[in-house]
């Protein structure tokens, strides 16, 4: 059975960002938004259908409908930042070369 997808938080702007492709924005104590054209896959290379062009994927490991937020994070006391707390190596040394990203 499908489970329906949980509403997204009410300060969350499901309009689509200007260029193509995915923004994914991490909220604070939060989900990760994934607004865009994206396309999600199992670690088999099996298409999830999200059912809708801005969905919020689970950081806190709580969720009952993983790989989707449910809100359970807010019951859990997740907590983690929006943004990273110091700068990944490979970022620095990339940008520095003034190479335009990595393909992780």
């Amino acid at each position: 059975m499908t489970r329906p997808l949980p509403e997204l938080p009410e300060d969350v702007d499901t309009a689509p960002l200007h260029g193509s492709g995915a923004t994914i924005t991490p909220y604070r104590d939060g989900p990760l938004i994934v607004r865009g054209d994206f396309r999600l896959l199992d670690q088999d290379g099996a298409e999830i259908d999200p059912g809708r062009n801005t969905i919020a994927l689970c950081r806190c490991g709580k969720s009952g409908i993983k790989p989707f937020c449910d809100g359970s994070h807010k019951r859990s006391g997740f907590s983690a930042p929006s943004a990273p707390s110091r700068p990944r190596p490979a970022a620095q040394i990339l940008r520095a070369a003034g190479t335009p990203g990595d393909q992780d």
